[in-house]
């Protein structure tokens, strides 16, 4: 008996164009171009995810170098002296003090400051 792909193939196209939705011209209904669109959005998104990581990691050190540049020392040695004083904060946790908190932000720096000095 000869068997073909038929409604299995039917179901693959068909998944693929779903993913393609929304994508113009070809990129969205030629089986082969709809294929390498995809594999090529995949790549994509793979990469920048870790990019947005790094994104982010910069926003949070200008933020934090502004809060600490205000108050009169610069990022580099407000990060040393976080570590001499052995406060394990986060970059994410120290900006957001700084935009929302700036009381706590306050005694995080001065204990930084102090840790500096001795």
């Amino acid at each position: 008996m000869r068997t073909v792909k038929g409604s299995a193939r039917t179901q693959a196209k068909r998944r693929l164009r779903k993913r393609a939705k929304g994508y113009r011209g070809g990129r969205n209904n030629l089986t082969r171009t709809v294929k390498e669109t995809l594999t090529r959005a995949g790549v994509y998104a793979y990469r920048d995810r870790r990019v947005r990581r790094r994104e982010f990691r910069r926003l949070w050190i200008i933020r934090i170098n502004a809060a600490v540049s205000e108050r009169g020392l610069r990022y580099s040695e407000f990060i040393h002296g976080l570590n001499k004083a052995g406060l394990e904060l986060d970059r994410k946790t120290l900006a957001e003090m700084a935009v929302k908190d700036p009381a706590a932000f306050d005694a995080v720096f001065d204990k930084a400051k102090d840790a500096l000095a001795a």
